[in-house]
């Protein structure tokens, strides 16, 4: 078992993304010894300014991930990696990256953390592909929803997978953060953001009945609760936040938190030729997530999602 006093050593993989940036600022702050895999490039200079010892390693090389780690030495490493767009009118597009970065990937930093003697291992999973019955939240125990239709079912079938994977490994502790939606500072969901400017544009719209659940999570609530995982007990824990919506009532909500108009609707059949299956999966099959594993747990403390302060939440 971990004991909170000691500072460690934590490798993050994926360190310059949306969390994992906040994620090794909290922790150079705690005082723990962070080194964060990335490739060369500008974004280096933002993990340097933090105090993070910079690890070069492409994800897809097995043996540069090895020697990345190896050379650390970490008490516990975090699984960060994704590939998503800055416009996220493409993120259809890009799935198939994510998705292999996660399967390859994932696969060679859990090979090299279990042949370097890792103790600890969290990997970042999905709180919005979770099956549940309509009207109910998903809990832990849910089931990815490997069933969805073309990228996105390959997406869930590989999260699946790897999460399998990662507790399954008897010689560490495992952790599965199944992140809702991120919200705030450097996310597409803020005022300044792209999904703000694609409201403000008239560019997105409710399709069809807009049932679909969305659980989120603010990026800063996101980094508290993997801060605490860091020594929490090993296993599967939702990290949402207390207000799932319907696309229909967080949609409106979210435009006028960001001072547009009312979005328009459109209708399944409409959005099947234009936008395309997934993008009506989205807005018509997605369910909530239930946090109270997180809050007994580790403790978790989300803030209310701030767009929809009055709008009614789902029941548990």
């Amino acid at each position: 078992m971990f004991r909170k006093e000691l500072i460690m050593r934590v490798f993050i993989a994926g360190a310059t993304g949306a969390i994992g940036l906040p994620l090794a600022r909290a922790l150079c702050t705690r005082g723990d010894q962070v080194i964060g895999m990335t490739r060369a490039g500008k974004s280096v200079d933002r993990l340097r300014e933090l105090g993070v010892e910079v690890s070069y390693a492409d994800a897809f090389d097995a043996k540069s991930v090895l020697q990345a780690i190896e050379k650390a030495k970490p008490d516990v490493v975090i699984d960060q990696l994704t590939s998503l767009p800055a416009n996220p009118v493409e993120i259809i597009k890009w799935l198939p990256n994510d998705t292999r970065l996660r399967r390859d990937g994932g696969a060679n930093l859990l090979s090299a953390a279990k042949a370097a003697g890792v103790g600890r291992y969290i990997i970042q999973s999905r709180g919005f592909y979770l099956d549940a019955a309509d009207g109910q939240l998903a809990d832990e125990t849910a089931k990815l929803r490997v069933d969805a239709p073309n990228n996105i079912g390959n997406s869930a079938r590989a999260t699946a997978e790897y999460e399998d994977q990662v507790l399954a490994t008897s010689s560490l502790d495992g952790v599965v953060l199944r992140y809702g939606f991120f919200y705030g500072p450097g996310t597409w969901y803020r005022p300044d953001g792209a999904i703000a400017d694609m409201v403000r544009n008239r560019e997105s719209a409710v399709i069809g009945a807009g049932n679909g659940v969305w659980s989120f999570v603010h990026i800063d609530d996101a980094v508290a609760a993997t801060v605490s995982a860091l020594t929490d007990e090993p296993g599967v824990y939702n990290i949402v936040d207390d207000n799932p919506l319907p696309v229909a009532q967080w949609l409106p909500a979210f435009a006028r938190w960001v001072d547009a108009e009312e979005p328009p609707r459109m209708s399944v059949e409409d959005a099947l030729k234009t936008i395309g299956e997934e993008a009506v999966y989205y807005h018509t099959r997605l369910t909530g997530a239930s946090n109270t594993r997180a809050k007994a747990q580790l403790a978790f403390a989300p803030r209310p999602l701030l767009w929809a302060q009055k709008s009614p939440a789902i029941r548990r």
